[in-house]
């Protein structure tokens, strides 16, 4: 029994549009930093559907590839969190104005 595309590109959605939320919504850096991956994983299930519909490993390799870079990402994201938590003793986006001109 195989899955049918329409319900990966539905489940994508799903998880893709709960990571906007958390983004859009949320004011807590680790809340927005996970709701980014959310979205990234989102379209990696996108890319291991269309690559096992159209049988080429092209779309799985991309994932590697994007999990990789996710990693660094997270690795960057957390040193600049621990370094605005150390200068502020917050990390709520109202309370931090450190970019503002």
């Amino acid at each position: 029994m195989t899955i049918p595309l329409s319900y990966y590109l539905v489940l994508s959605g799903i998880v893709f549009l709960t990571g906007v939320v958390g983004v859009l919504l949320r004011r807590n850096i680790i809340i927005i930093l996970l709701s980014i991956e959310l979205m990234l994983n989102a379209t990696n299930i996108n890319f291991v559907a269309f690559s096992q519909y159209f049988h080429d490993i092209a779309g799985q390799v991309f994932v590697f590839f994007t999990l990789t870079v996710a990693a660094a990402e997270v690795a960057v994201g957390l040193a600049i969190i621990i370094a605005l938590y150390r200068a502020k003793s917050t990390i709520n986006i109202d309370e931090l104005q450190l970019l503002k001109w």
